[in-house]
């Protein structure tokens, strides 16, 4: 749970008491095995969904069996929080790994907006970074090599996760696959373990038994492009 609270307070202070009323809007909790949908795509539901513990991706499956991962949600994130306001998503969100997943009922939401205007002021936020994500992803996917854009996401990766006290050092657990990287990349399978096989002897990153390992963090940056402004974050790495 206290990584949700630092996610949340990721672009400003949030004091014990909102602590506990955020804690208190959360009132169940589910578990999915990996591959189980969290969220299904298209459907109406009265409550949104933020990972406790675990690894989830939003994905979209084309009719010709492609998948694109749109996002990667970790502990602390909401996976679904604009659903809201508009009450579906139109991908859906998937388990990665085991998951722990907080229910929060939307009527809740409007309770804890109500009364307190500054964790209204901070979903809004999050939801603002969420999209700000999707589209540096965007501009990844459609104007960086394959070598950028495997670096900008184990930047991106390893700020979000050390932000809410998910590193040791300059590694990170990442358990995902190849096949899981290329979905999200727009690469194919083989590209990507070229790519892999790149950035480890270049001595930039090395990804093997579900580990990323970050060997020279300000080149990785540079090869990446990237530049954590798009992040919104108060604190500085």
């Amino acid at each position: 749970m206290d990584e949700l609270l630092k996610r949340l307070a990721w672009t400003e202070p949030l004091p014990d008491l909102e602590r506990d009323r955020v804690l208190g809007t959360i009132s169940a909790s589910r578990a999915f095995a990996a591959g189980e949908e969290i969220v299904p795509a298209d459907t109406p539901v009265d409550f949104s969904s933020v990972i406790i513990e675990g690894l989830a991706c939003r994905q979209k499956v084309l009719r010709t069996g492609d998948r694109q991962i749109t996002a990667f949600h970790l502990t602390g994130d909401f996976c679904d929080l604009h659903s809201y306001r508009v009450k579906s998503v139109s991908d859906s969100v998937v388990a990665m790994t085991p998951c722990s997943v907080g229910v929060v009922p939307h009527a809740r939401l409007d309770a804890i907006t109500e009364d307190l205007p500054r964790i209204a002021r901070l979903l809004w936020k999050s939801t603002v970074i969420d999209g700000s994500v999707y589209r540096r992803w965007l501009v990844c996917i459609g104007r960086q090599s394959a070598l950028s854009r495997l670096a900008h996401l184990f930047c991106e990766l390893y700020v979000r996760l050390k932000l809410v006290g998910l590193t040791e050092g300059l590694s990170y657990a990442l358990p995902v696959t190849q096949t899981d990287l290329s979905d999200a990349l727009g690469m194919s399978l083989v590209h990507t373990n070229r790519t892999c096989a790149i950035m480890r002897r270049r001595g930039l990153a090395t990804f093997a038994q579900r580990t990323l390992t970050i060997h020279d963090w300000p080149a990785l940056q540079q090869t990446g492009q990237f530049d954590a402004d798009y992040l919104h974050l108060q604190h500085s790495l």
